[in-house]
């Protein structure tokens, strides 16, 4: 019986690191993508990003583009240095690696200064199974966080199937 319940409780233990270590894709400004008609400032505030979070910036390739930049590049909107990185595929994505102040742009002539820019302060990675951020929208979810929710249930009930 103690064999039972020691299996038990480092499968429970196994599927809480596993839910607290999946990280995050965030699609930027949601259903309207990275264009001059979202406020990203107040998009970026409805999330809690941690580190291995991913940012997924979808725009039309030749009409905006994405720059990872200093935080003096990104409050003057002046893309001629200051520049971290740039991005200009129309579908880009961007791994948050560091616990750290990141600051985007879009450096089409007008674009920052019409409110393409914003910033995201990540946080540490979360190993704890209880999550308090807000959940993401449809948009931004993560298949594998579900799927990995759904085999820790499954896994549980078949468990104490043979326990009880």
């Amino acid at each position: 019986m103690e064999d039972k319940i020691g299996r038990l409780i480092i499968l429970i233990m196994c599927c809480s690191i596993l839910k607290g270590a999946v990280s995050q894709v965030y699609s930027v400004g949601d259903e309207n993508g990275w264009s001059s008609e979202v406020d990203y400032g107040s998009w970026s505030e409805k999330y809690n990003f941690t580190v291995g979070d991913v940012l997924e910036f979808t725009y039309n390739k030749g009409q905006h583009n994405v720059f990872e930049v200093t935080e003096s590049t990104y409050r003057t909107c002046d893309g001629s240095s200051g520049v971290l990185a740039k991005y200009e595929s129309g579908d880009d994505k961007v791994e948050l690696t560091e616990s750290k102040k990141y600051w985007f742009i879009c450096n089409v002539s007008g674009h920052c200064l019409g409110g393409m820019r914003f910033g995201v302060d990540v946080k540490p990675g979360n190993t704890s199974s209880t999550n308090l951020d807000p959940t993401p929208s449809a948009n931004s979810g993560n298949a594998f966080d579900t799927w990995s929710l759904g085999l820790c249930i499954f896994a549980f009930q078949f468990l104490l199937l043979l326990f009880c």
